[in-house]
């Protein structure tokens, strides 16, 4: 798989559902980390990952402690309103874990504050709006980190 698509402690099974489906259109990996705001059997998360949900490359942890332990070594960027950097300078490689927070919080302050040197955000252009579409999101770092790395099919 290209890229690893992480979810930390997603609150929305729509969201999720649409990442699912972007994960497997991509070739992604897709990583979720409890607690969650819904169940994986939630009719809302399969109705917006359709029937692909089955063909998805899922990996479900029980809580971020037990995701960095199964990971460790792997190299991560995490995406947040508090990031200084843009993701247009992510040095983009295979197996790179692209990880974002809550719909309503974002990541915990304790992980934008630990790695604040990998912490990117999604630049916006209005001083009306405080965030994007947690799907959306993923769906444009996904999609620029494909292309930087010449995924062209």
């Amino acid at each position: 798989m290209v890229l690893n698509i992480v979810l930390f402690e997603p609150e929305i099974p729509n969201n999720t559902g649409n990442i699912g489906r972007l994960s497997l259109a991509s070739g992604c990996n897709l990583h979720l980390v409890k607690p969650f705001g819904f169940e994986l059997n939630d009719t809302r998360l399969k109705r917006a990952g359709l029937d692909y949900w089955k063909h998805i490359s899922l990996k479900v942890y029980d809580n971020i402690d037990e995701f960095y332990r199964l990971n460790p070594g792997k190299k991560m960027v995490y995406f947040s309103a508090k990031g200084k950097k843009s993701f247009w300078t992510i040095d983009f490689e295979d197996d790179l874990f692209l990880i974002f927070g809550r719909e309503s919080s974002g990541l915990p302050e304790l992980i934008t504050n630990e790695k604040s040197h990998d912490l990117y955000k999604i630049p916006l252009f209005s001083k009306h709006i405080r965030s994007i579409n947690l799907a959306n999101a993923v769906s444009i770092v996904v999609y620029e980190g494909l292309r930087k790395l010449n995924y062209n099919k």
